[in-house]
């Protein structure tokens, strides 16, 4: 008999709830039938099949090797593990450089069990939000850092601190909401401009980097465990470190500090 506590599955209303509401959402990354089952169970609302999997998973690094196929395994194993989180599948590096390629690999991953498509970039990605959402595919789009990017941006840093680009980057987040859009993740940003974002739109925004005003707050598993090598983010925090109840007292903790607004706290976010 199954002890574990009956959730009532999480959607994109569920998500536009909670903003409408201002209460926060916890969301981590998952890549196996493992951690999905942990995550989910233990209260995060929202899983991301990130293609940062070719870094903590793979072993490369950049994201720029991740393949739909390797995207498409993973939220496979997701799905399996998943007890009722929402669950948002990347497009990898080039998977949707066409706005036909864009909805042939979105495809994929909603038939691998993804609940929504997350890409990366501005304006430019209207048309094929547009696409998507016709053909009713739920979207995310991720702005500011974009890792897929990163040898345009010269590297992992700080986006939208210039008051041009900070406007810019609101504007075009307006944009992408009116494309239809039904989420927007923002990567490390200076918390003003996370929160003016987050005001400006009616559609939620997760955080990562991007301060304590976003709707939700999402970081990769293997960092908020701290089982990633090298000098973490300056938004990151280990949970496990301290933790008495292992791996799903972490999570649980992260829950917790997310929708109490207790994580970001001012030494995880930028000025």
């Amino acid at each position: 008999m199954n002890s574990e506590p009956q959730r009532k599955p999480v959607s994109v209303n569920t998500l536009k709830r909670f903003k409408d509401k201002q209460e926060k959402f916890a969301c981590l990354t998952a890549y196996d039938y493992s951690s999905a089952h942990v995550v989910s169970a233990r209260g995060v609302d929202v899983i991301l099949v990130g293609d940062s999997l070719g870094m903590v998973v793979q072993g490369h690094d950049s994201s720029l090797p991740v393949t739909i196929d390797d995207v498409a395994y993973h939220t496979r194993c997701v799905n399996r593990g998943n007890r009722g989180a929402f669950v948002i599948a990347d497009l990898p590096f080039m998977s949707y450089y066409s706005e036909l390629k864009s909805l042939e690999n979105a495809a994929v991953l909603m038939r691998e069990g993804a609940q929504m498509v997350k890409l990366e970039g501005g304006a430019w990605l209207a048309d094929s939000t547009r696409l998507l959402v016709r053909h009713g595919i739920p979207v995310c789009a991720h702005m500011g850092l974009t890792p897929q990017s990163i040898n345009h941006l010269g590297g992992y840093r700080v986006q939208g601190r210039d008051p041009q680009k900070a406007q810019e980057m609101i504007d075009e987040a307006v944009i992408l909401q009116d494309a239809g859009a039904d989420l927007i993740l923002l990567e490390c940003v200076p918390l003003a401009l996370g929160r003016k974002i987050t005001e400006r739109l009616v559609v939620p925004v997760i955080g990562i980097g991007a301060g304590p005003h976003t709707d939700g707050q999402i970081m990769v598993l293997h960092d908020m465990l701290g089982l990633f090598p090298g000098r973490p983010a300056k938004f990151v925090k280990n949970f496990l470190q301290g933790q008495s109840n292992g791996v799903q007292g972490a999570v649980a903790d992260y829950v917790e500090a997310v929708k109490a607004g207790a994580f970001p706290a001012p030494e995880h976010c930028y000025e």
